[in-house]
């Protein structure tokens, strides 16, 4: 997998939205997943839906 860079901030202001998720980042599970790096197996993320 390509590693991408992060942009370290503090803020984030998006317009339009339609909702978003508050989940941890699992490597296995019923649900739908969102390709991530394995450095952030365990932590919590938020997935904003555009």
């Amino acid at each position: 997998m390509k590693k991408v860079p992060l942009k370290v901030q503090r803020r984030l202001v998006i317009v339009g939205i339609r909702g978003f998720l508050i989940r941890k980042v699992t490597p296995f599970g019923n649900s739908a997943k969102v390709d991530c790096p394995k450095e952030y197996l365990g932590r919590t993320v938020y997935l904003v839906i555009v």
